[in-house]
């Protein structure tokens, strides 16, 4: 898979931009603020709907604009197929695939693979686990793009259940303030609907969790073998699943739907009154946890800068080979990411990823990039993009 084209409308700093790529190694070259991770970021949304850099769409609409517009050709066993999709402000999204629209924008999912390294990734190591769970699901729904439905069924109904006891718990607040039982029998009536939300959410949690159990079960071997690679034997790295529904926090939990949605459901239920004196939902995906050990400790707080960066490096090249493994080649996006690794650690990524089908690359100073990633070559600046090589 490759893409042989992009264009962009009034995405982030270009009012209009088109480029012609190739298959194979390209390097985007220019100084800080030009716009060479825009163009990175986009082909990265067109991949996933969302961000590596912020978690709405109104910083992606160029200022004064009304809508921005990403357009791809995307080459996959010498056929092509043309993505579109118009980003407006608090309004849903709108795709076409082969210049007809399709009812949602998620049914492009799966059209265009990306893996994109980027300096946030050291927030996979270092940063809260929502960093880590947004890993997994993005991952989860490139391998599997009908994850993508299940994650917004999970968020929708999450969203309404902590909208109900956000209620109850004012009302309970409100009701004791005033002295009276008002707000008490407010809040009783509100909680009545919330067995029929704790069903939703275990059916929906319960899918999302197994796929999460499924996906890290399938990616530690790939993350062992590029954390080796990347590290030149620095230590085992194990990633772990760690979820609210096991008894002790690291028990073994089974992928099984049934069983997990039955998990979810009881501990909705024991924690029914903690949950209404905090006014939100304590179990489900939404406070899981990927856990990541080096050797015998968490990365977390233990990995030394270098160690950590080539952890991050690993769970990008582990992505990376899943998704070859399991279907179309993803198109690899380093961005600004040599400025930030030693010259050894430079070389063996370059090494590691320099036989991809295509491989594009951003960065200040073209000295910065590896030989094996030398290829075709574009200049950056003032909004504009020139290929020189």
């Amino acid at each position: 898979m490759y893409v042989r084209a992009v264009e962009l409308v009034d995405f982030r700093s270009y009012p209009q931009v088109s480029v012609s790529l190739s298959p194979g190694p390209s390097v985007f070259v220019g100084p800080n603020g030009q716009g060479k991770t825009n163009l990175m970021e986009a082909l990265g949304y067109l991949a996933t709907l969302g961000s590596h850099r912020v978690s709405s769409d109104a910083p992606l609409v160029r200022s004064g604009a009304a809508r921005a517009v990403i357009r791809a050709v995307v080459v996959h066993d010498g056929r092509e197929l043309v993505l579109e999709l118009e980003l407006v402000p608090g309004k849903a999204n709108r795709a076409r695939l082969n210049r007809s629209p399709v009812p949602r924008a998620r049914e492009i999912l799966g059209a265009l693979r990306t893996v994109l390294f980027a300096p946030e990734d050291l927030a996979l190591v270092r940063g809260d686990p929502a960093e880590r769970r947004r890993y997994l699901d993005e991952l989860l729904v490139s391998r599997f793009p009908r994850y993508a439905g299940v994650r917004a069924d999970y968020d929708r109904v999450l969203k309404q259940r902590n909208a109900l006891l956000r209620t109850s718990y004012l009302a309970r607040r409100a009701g004791r303030r005033g002295h009276g039982a008002d707000g008490e029998s407010s809040a009783a009536a509100d909680l009545r609907t919330l067995d029929v939300w704790d069903s939703h959410l275990a059916r929906h949690g319960a899918d999302l969790v197994a796929g999460r159990l499924e996906l890290v079960a399938a990616l530690g071997p790939h993350l062992e073998k590029a954390y080796d690679a990347v590290s030149q034997g620095g230590g085992r790295v194990h990633a772990a699943y760690r979820s609210t529904l096991s008894a002790d926090g690291d028990a073994e939990l089974t992928a099984d739907r049934d069983v997990l949605a039955a998990r979810l459901s009881a501990a909705l239920a024991k924690a029914r009154p903690q949950e209404v004196e905090r006014g939100t939902t304590l179990h489900g995906p939404h406070r899981d946890e990927l856990l990541l050990r080096l050797g015998d400790l968490p990365v977390k707080g233990y990995a030394s800068h270098g160690e950590s960066w080539s952890v991050a490096l690993a769970l990008r090249l582990a992505s990376f080979e899943l998704l070859r493994s399991t279907g179309a080649e993803p198109v690899l996006i380093l961005d600004d990411v040599f400025a930030e690794l030693d010259a050894g650690r430079r070389e063996r990524l370059a090494d590691l990823v320099g036989g991809a089908d295509q491989v594009l690359v951003t960065c200040a100073v073209a000295a910065d990039v590896p030989t094996a990633l030398q290829g075709g070559r574009y200049d950056v600046a003032a909004g504009e993009v020139r290929r020189v090589l």
